[in-house]
């Protein structure tokens, strides 16, 4: 991050070209190494919508002033697999998976080796893609958040954990939450299915 000439006062505005995923998931980075939320936005469309309204664009290098960034770790942001084991029983947080729900139920293989089909015991599935809009990668609006979350979870409820593959789409849930719910800390569980349903 110093090599990217970034500060720890800047304002950062984050797009990518996906539907949100990329850009999600390094939102979700800065938070986790303690860059201050209020400085930390994802450009809503990304640049798929930002080239559809014809806004500029450039094509030269910038020129980068290195900085000295100093990160500090919120380790409250991650779950491991141990405590996602434990919370089996304990109940103290609801984990809410990112994946479609065909992977979720384990009725279609899982895209990476050695890993079995399924879901952890307890979760709920919220496939990311339905938080955005097809047309121009925005997300839905607050309204219609709260609804889709509603149906699986107490919207008040701080105590969410977001899971998914490799640790990606689950940002982009935890974007979307921290929308309609401005006290939840973005809490992941890093490992994901990719950890959880490894085959050993």
């Amino acid at each position: 991050v110093s090599n990217l000439g970034i500060s720890n006062e800047d304002k950062i505005i984050i797009y990518d070209n996906s539907d949100l995923i990329s850009s999600c998931r390094c939102w979700y980075s800065f938070l986790y190494f303690g860059h201050d939320p209020s400085l930390v936005s994802v450009l809503n469309g990304g640049f798929k919508k930002w080239k559809q309204e014809g806004k500029s664009t450039v094509n030269s290098k910038t020129i980068i002033n290195k900085s000295i960034y100093k990160a500090k770790e919120n380790k409250q942001m991650v779950r491991s697999k141990i405590e996602i084991d434990q919370n089996i029983s304990l109940k103290n947080f609801h984990v809410v998976d990112a994946r479609s729900l065909e992977r979720f139920e384990g009725k279609v293989p899982e895209p990476r080796p050695n890993v079995r089909s399924g879901s952890i015991e307890g979760s709920s599935c919220l496939p990311f893609n339905q938080l955005i809009n097809k047309n121009n990668n925005t997300f839905k609006n607050i309204d219609d958040l709260n609804v889709i979350f509603k149906k699986i979870i107490d919207t008040q409820d701080n105590n969410i954990v977001f899971s998914c593959g490799s640790g990606v789409t689950a940002s982009v849930l935890a974007l979307a939450y921290s929308l309609i719910n401005n006290k939840y800390i973005p809490t992941i569980y890093d490992g994901s299915w990719s950890e959880y349903g490894l085959i050993k």
